[in-house]
């Protein structure tokens, strides 16, 4: 094997490895986070139930905030790629699509997964907001960037026509906001029990019926 290969190999090997690891410390820390909190949750316990050393969980996350961050942001969009949830290719196309149903469809489709993956992890943040300041800029900054994803839906369908009589995009992007949720999420699929299907259903056939001119 010549060496330019060798090197390509091994640095393909030590990247999957490198992944593998922190796949193993996301799921880890997203568990305790999620069941003692984050203000209770140690580096060390993370590190221990990950199967890793604290110097290697130091080496690729300084702080239990950027740990929590990773972790977040990408049970948020997914993987690891570093493209924001409003720069998501879903997401773009949902905003685009020439049905207005099929638009609050989609959207809704790619929100209850990102809760089903996120949610738990965003109250998380919500919750420990008060007693961290971290975390209360995790919890802010999150907040906005939902927000401005439902903004440009409904701005794209107030372009169109189609919202309801005396509506504006704000006051619509208020009511998505509002019923997409990670609060609503909490209380209807972890309090209540609700199947993740059954809240989706709910919640295209909410925001239609809230959002849209029934006479459109």
């Amino acid at each position: 094997m010549a060496e330019p290969v060798k090197r390509q190999y091994r640095s393909a090997k030590r990247a999957a490895a490198a992944a593998a690891t922190r796949a193993r410390i996301r799921e880890a820390a997203a568990r305790l986070f999620v069941e003692q909190g984050y203000v209770a949750t140690t580096m060390r316990e993370v590190a221990t139930s990950a199967g890793v050393g604290e110097r290697t969980l130091y080496d690729a996350f300084p702080t239990k905030a950027a740990l929590f961050g990773h972790t977040l942001g990408v049970a948020t969009v997914g993987d690891e790629a570093p493209v924001r949830v409003a720069e998501r290719s879903e997401v773009l196309s949902a905003q685009a699509e020439p049905d207005v149903e099929e638009a609050i469809a989609r959207t809704v489709s790619y929100a209850t997964d990102l809760l089903d993956r996120a949610g738990d992890l965003i109250m998380v943040s919500v919750e420990a907001a008060g007693a961290d300041p971290d975390m209360r800029a995790a919890a802010d900054a999150g907040a906005r960037a939902t927000y401005e994803v439902y903004l440009a839906l409904t701005r794209s369908l107030h372009q169109r026509g189609a919202l309801r009589p005396g509506f504006d995009a704000a006051a619509a992007a208020d009511i998505v906001y509002a019923l997409a949720s990670p609060h609503m999420h909490q209380l209807l699929c972890r309090h209540r029990g609700w199947p993740l299907e059954r809240y989706r259903a709910w919640l295209q056939d909410a925001l239609v019926r809230e959002l849209l001119d029934p006479a459109g």
